[in-house]
């Protein structure tokens, strides 16, 4: 086993295994239906019923190279993808829910998404521009982008709160990567939190309890996997932190939008050590 994609219940503090394979799968979306997930695979998208035992390959027509940031619109209609096969640089594709030709909606590249708006008119996405990483907005039609920082450190992994009224990312404007949040406009910028921790990938729960974010040992750079990481929960101020359990992961695990649609329980992938070659 290389991946597992489990399920953590907030009322019991337990996991379910959903899947496990040999091939490196990440970040598990949940569908507003709360019947599958969606995860990605050596470019390519999977469906995973709750109820099978294999994943279903989604139709992303040309898009063949996708990464880990994709989504899932609001009303469970459309699937949005990070893919970098039509430019060498990841851009961002809006396609149906059930497979089919992307359309582009990001223009200025390398674009990663991250969080879709409650009311599914926009996209929220990292942009890296001149080196630069930076949080952006932009209308899921396309059109001119809406940039919301402007180089304070490096910014990252944006995600909108359910009532839409502000944007979480993670930040290293004030040194080792913490969450901060932004409203819409960019205005407000606050810190939420102030750990020990790498702090990564904030996502709030659709109920509006919870912050889920995935922390780091405070030494590590960037997000890579294949790490002793821990999975934190937290009151959308950043209050009441917690590790609610520690895990082998870090990239893959959850870097997009994860939470079941009742905001009882959230999707993640553990994975084991790859095998070292004698």
């Amino acid at each position: 086993m290389r991946s597992s994609v489990e399920i953590y219940t907030l009322e019991t503090g337990t996991s379910r295994i959903v899947w496990q394979t040999e091939q490196l799968v990440e970040a598990p979306n949940w569908s507003p239906d709360g019947q599958s997930l969606v995860v990605n695979g050596d470019g390519l998208l999977y469906r995973l019923a709750l109820t099978a035992r294999e994943p279903i390959l989604i139709d992303t027509g040309f898009a063949r190279q996708c990464n880990n940031d994709h989504g899932i619109s609001p009303d469970g209609e459309t699937i949005v993808i990070s893919d970098k096969t039509e430019f060498g640089k990841s851009a961002i594709y809006l396609l149906p829910a059930e497979g089919g030709a992307p359309r582009l909606v990001t223009r200025n590249l390398p674009s990663y998404w991250h969080g879709w708006s409650p009311d599914g008119k926009t996209l929220a996405y990292c942009g890296i521009r001149d080196q630069v990483f930076d949080i952006y907005t932009i209308p899921v039609d396309g059109g001119d982008e809406t940039r919301l920082t402007f180089g304070e450190g490096r910014n990252d992994g944006p995600d909108y709160s359910p009532d839409g009224k502000w944007i979480y990312f993670n930040s290293s404007r004030a040194g080792r990567m913490q969450i901060w949040r932004i409203r819409p406009d960019g205005s407000d910028v606050t810190r939420i939190t102030d750990s020990e921790y790498g702090d990564w990938f904030p996502h709030p729960s659709p109920d509006g309890k919870h912050l889920l974010v995935l922390s780091y040992d405070g030494d590590v750079f960037d997000h890579p996997r294949d790490l002793d990481v821990r999975l934190r929960l937290m009151n959308p101020d950043g209050g009441n932190a917690r590790v609610l359990f520690e895990l082998f992961g870090g990239q893959g695990t959850i870097n997009v939008p994860n939470w079941s649609p009742d905001g009882k329980e959230f999707a993640f992938v553990r994975y084991e050590p790859v095998p070292s070659e004698v």
